[in-house]
């Protein structure tokens, strides 16, 4: 996809994704920020990504959470051809990726629909702030009970007693504090 500056010049736009600016199979390159371009996928996600927020942030967070059988992440192409299959209307790679990084945000009512569609969410993830913060934090939960060692001992925990809940989550509680002090660079 091109731009036209007016006088006839076709341009690509700014920090165009791979596939726009020529680099074979789509090979992630340098973001417009100067940042590296893409997330383990190769998707955009660099310092654009970090950056943005609401809508953008939900649609990639999405992206992060749900995943295909095989738990690796969707791709644009892959959920965009979803998307203009189940609203019969335009809906380019291209618009997805910007809508992820934020440099489009003002989408119609029947792609937000069809990105809930695809993703399994209710539509109201895009529209209602409170519903839309409620379902990020069931995403989260299923995000890591698709952990297996997390859903082992989650599963493991069920049949125990309130205070052998309460036992656990203590444990839990000093092994998160000691990995953090691990990870802290000394001074």
């Amino acid at each position: 996809m091109t731009e036209s500056t007016g006088d006839g010049v076709q341009v690509e736009p700014e920090g165009a994704p791979p596939e726009l600016n020529g680099r074979p199979g789509g090979e992630p390159g340098p973001d417009p920020d100067g940042g590296p371009d893409g997330g383990p996928d190769g998707q955009p996600g660099g310092a654009a990504g970090a950056e943005a927020t609401g809508l953008a942030a939900r649609i990639e967070a999405l992206f992060h959470t749900v995943r295909r059988p095989d738990r690796e992440q969707y791709t644009n192409e892959e959920v965009a051809r979803a998307c203009r299959e189940a609203t019969g209307e335009s809906f380019s790679t291209t618009y997805l990726w910007q809508l992820r990084t934020g440099r489009r945000d003002n989408p119609t009512k029947r792609h937000l629909e069809a990105l809930a569609q695809f993703f399994q969410v209710p539509p109201a993830y895009f529209f209602d702030e409170r519903q839309g913060a409620e379902i990020a934090k069931e995403l989260a939960l299923l995000g890591a009970l698709r952990d297996a060692g997390v859903r082992s001992l989650a599963l493991r925990a069920v049949g125990l007693s309130p205070e052998g809940l309460d036992t656990v989550s203590e444990l839990v509680d000093v092994i998160a504090r000691r990995d953090s002090a691990r990870k802290r660079p000394s001074p």
